[in-house]
């Protein structure tokens, strides 16, 4: 019986470390993963945020003052 109770205390320890090595690996793979598409984003001309809206911000500006001056020419027309 005592042989017994070895055997799955030594199984218990050998699945533990296999747990561990496991948990080693899935960390490892995911922090390779990060740090690739890390690499991969700074390679691309992406702009932040800030950046976007801040254009946008100005788009929008440039087309009301667009309609201004189309309505001051529309009325120049008329004249």
């Amino acid at each position: 019986m005592q042989s017994s109770n070895k055997i799955f205390d030594e199984m218990s320890k050998l699945m533990t470390n296999a747990m561990g090595v496991a948990q080693g690996a899935k960390t490892e793979a995911e922090t390779a993963m990060k740090s690739w598409m890390d690499r991969w984003l700074a390679e691309r001309d992406f702009v932040t945020r800030e950046e976007f809206d801040a254009v946008k911000a100005m788009a929008i500006k440039a087309r009301e003052e667009n309609e201004v001056l189309k309505a001051r020419l529309d009325a120049l027309e008329a004249k």
